[in-house]
């Protein structure tokens, strides 16, 4: 598996850009262990100090047929300023998200506008930039969800809490 690229100006960044842990992700919203990763993540960014994480979308279409829909309507409610909310609010709600209707009231719950992401997803306006994200995963050998880059450097262990923790801390150390 190769390094992860530089975190680009599309890239969505959540954290403090001086954080000592940057961990680019290649996620997919549909995904169980993306959905614990996520938990995981969210407990231990103030144990270890802090986590600039930059999310990219893997969607497994072959596993989980609303995972492409899913980054999309990421991407609707990033074209609103509002991704990270609907990043979390797709792994806090992932088991009731059923069809793309779902995606859409979604958005209307986190008080967007539901109306514009329905049109969005229905024309697949934002498909390119899934796909863009899609093809930098294959340039990095990412073909698993999640997939993450520690500082720059492959994770090949679990998602959960522990595990993250035990790579978290050790990147932490090698500073």
């Amino acid at each position: 598996m190769q390094q992860a690229a530089q975190i680009g100006k599309d890239d969505h960044v959540r954290g403090p850009e001086d954080a000592a842990l940057t961990l680019i992700e290649y996620g997919d919203f549909q995904c169980p262990y993306c959905a614990r990763a996520h938990q995981a993540l969210q407990e231990l960014d103030g144990e270890v100090g802090g986590i600039r994480l930059v999310f990219r979308h893997l969607p497994l279409s072959d596993l989980h047929p609303l995972a492409e829909l899913a980054a999309e309507t990421a991407e609707a409610a990033a074209s609103q300023g509002r991704f990270w909310e609907m990043h979390d609010a797709l792994f806090e709600n992932q088991f009731e998200l059923m069809n793309d209707d779902d995606l859409a009231d979604l958005a209307g719950d986190l008080e967007l506008d539901a109306e514009r992401v329905r049109g969005e997803l229905a024309a697949r306006r934002h498909r390119p930039r899934v796909q863009a994200d899609l093809a930098r995963a294959n340039e990095h050998g990412a073909s698993r969800t999640p997939t993450f880059f520690i500082n720059g450097v492959p994770y090949q262990g679990d998602s959960d809490r522990d595990s993250l923790r035990e790579a978290l801390t050790a990147a932490l150390q090698k500073r």
